[in-house]
């Protein structure tokens, strides 16, 4: 069985209220998913960068400021916030549910 590692987490509604707050205070969202599933709707504003790619990519995300990984479910980007933290990114932070949670709390999604 799978254990998804033990992260910090955030729910979709935090995380909408700090990307409607002071602008020096948002937090970098980044969507771990595959294109396809980027293709069907994300978060506006945030970054995609496929799970497969983030040890490779993650110099592109910012390490002075809260990260939000989101996923589909919460699982990968447990894993993701999981890697992060251990490179040194010690304000990551998992999307709990992931952009199922997001779109049950009808927050907007960007197509």
């Amino acid at each position: 069985m799978f254990n998804r590692p033990q992260v910090p987490e955030i729910t979709a509604a935090e995380v909408a209220t700090r990307l409607n707050g002071d602008a020096e205070q948002r937090p970098v969202v980044v969507d771990v998913r595959e294109p396809d599933e980027w293709a069907e709707g994300h978060i506006a504003g945030a970054q995609h960068i496929p799970l497969g790619q983030l040890a490779a990519r993650a110099g592109e995300i910012p390490q002075d400021r809260e990260v939000v990984l989101v996923c589909h479910s919460g699982q990968r980007s447990a894993l993701a916030t999981a890697m992060l933290r251990r490179a040194g990114y010690a304000q990551a932070v998992n999307m709990t549910g992931g952009m199922v949670a997001w779109e049950k709390a009808r927050l907007p999604v960007e197509r």
